[in-house]
């Protein structure tokens, strides 16, 4: 093998994407699934995650149960069992974080780690480095990775996507631009269809066309994350490797849809409440409060309506949202009908230290709320997420978030382990069986 120069990696950073992840976890449990078209996704109705056998029978993500029964009669549909991805999640940054400290937790099933200045300790080149961490995920947890390695975060990006499933792409300084002219400009991490658009009306339709384009050309026609995003194509590191729990949040949405749709007001509004309550969980977990709010709910036709509101004193408590937003809500809300989702999101953030601020007049009440979500915190650490809730929440609380045939639950949550509850877990997968 021959070594690799520095001007080939003045940095070296992997990309590594999980190949069609959660469905991959599936057959990892249970092997008498491989080969086969399996569905994630039916405590909902619809495809969440697919095979690539799926794939290649025309089922597409975010199909309903029907569509896919026609054109794929021997599909295994499965309830996503998420506690069990994550696991694997976890043991995926614990193998990469053998070679390398540096270790970005980008999404459950993609990670970022930078190896530059590793070839001595570890005694290997970065291209030895990529091969033995492919080698070792792929081993250990029965699912295939694509990883790519190059200077960049988003050239590793471009390259974990070249030879999917189970490729290794390795992308050298002095041969980026053989990818980037084979790399649509709209493949590209960051660049979304409003921005490929725009560029292809300035004849713009590949990575490569989009690098040629000079400095004084895209700060003048483009915003500054595309320019970073230029700056990176060219293979000159902009983005750091975010290493640690992600805390720097521009905002925190919840959106849940249950099933079957409905028409009463008092539960479309309790799974509102619900999600208001998780919202404020996260704000108060990473010590952060809102002063900007936005709600929505959409209906059973997929209709949208939702509502924009700017606080006077920022906030974390979900008594002082919900109170906002409940006269709002009863504008929107259509008696004929029916819903199917509720969603927060909760803008305008602002750290510092957990706190109510005097949004009406009332210290002494605001002071005891203060009090009263501290407990709450402490008894949630104790027993588990939701042990207390607000009675606004009750409905939403219990009843199952999908009903009937859609509520199918993963083995994972109908069969505990001794010593378990609901809420409190082993961190332990279960093997399943094809049904």
């Amino acid at each position: 093998m021959q070594p690799i120069s520095l001007l080939d990696f003045p940095k070296a950073i992997l990309h590594i994407d999980g190949d069609s992840f959660f469905v991959s976890c599936e057959v990892a449990k249970n092997p008498k699934l491989k080969g086969k078209p399996v569905v994630t996704g039916s405590e909902r109705g619809i495809v969440s995650a697919l095979s690539y056998e799926a794939k290649a029978r025309g089922v597409k993500r975010a199909m309903r149960m029907g569509e896919v029964k026609k054109i794929c009669p021997d599909v295994i549909f499965l309830p996503s069992d998420y506690e069990t991805y994550s696991l694997f999640s976890l043991r995926m940054y614990n193998i990469v974080r053998r070679y390398t400290p540096e270790v970005e937790e980008y999404s459950i099933d993609e990670c970022f780690a930078d190896l530059t200045g590793l070839r001595r300790p570890l005694r290997m080149s970065y291209e030895e480095m990529a091969i033995k961490i492919k080698k070792e995920l792929d081993s250990e947890l029965g699912i295939t990775f694509s990883i790519g390695l190059a200077p960049t975060k988003v050239l590793a990006k471009i390259g974990s996507k070249y030879q999917k499933p189970s490729g290794l792409t390795i992308i050298k300084g002095r041969d980026f631009h053989l990818y980037l002219a084979k790399t649509a400009v709209d493949e590209v991490w960051g660049i979304g269809p409003q921005t490929s658009s725009f560029l292809h009306k300035f004849g713009i339709r590949t990575a490569l066309q989009f690098v040629q384009k000079d400095e004084e050309w895209i700060r003048n026609k483009l915003t500054k994350p595309h320019y970073e995003i230029w700056q990176e194509l060219r293979g000159k590191a902009v983005y750091e490797i975010e290493v640690g729990k992600k805390n720097n949040y521009k905002s925190i949405s919840k959106t849940k849809t249950f099933t079957p749709a409905s028409v009463e007001r008092e539960f479309v509004f309790s799974q509102l409440s619900k999600n208001v309550e998780n919202a404020c969980i996260k704000l108060r977990r990473h010590k952060l409060f809102t002063k900007k709010i936005f709600f929505f709910l959409k209906t059973q036709d997929f209709q949208y309506c939702g509502a924009e509101i700017k606080l006077s004193d920022a906030t974390v408590s979900p008594n002082c949202i919900l109170n906002i937003i409940r006269s709002h809500f009863e504008k929107m809300f259509e008696e004929r009908k029916s819903f199917r989702a509720t969603g927060i999101i909760l803008s305008d953030l602002e750290s510092g230290e957990i706190k109510q601020l005097d949004l009406f007049g009332k210290i002494e009440q605001e002071e005891k709320f203060s009090k009263i979500f501290k407990g709450i915190d402490e008894i949630a650490k104790k027993y588990g997420k939701h042990s207390v809730f607000l009675g606004t929440s009750f409905l939403a609380m219990n009843n199952a978030q999908h009903q009937n045939k859609r509520g199918a639950q993963s083995e994972r949550k109908l069969n505990l382990f001794n010593g378990e509850t609901a809420r409190k877990r082993l961190y332990l997968p279960m093997l399943g069986e094809v049904k």
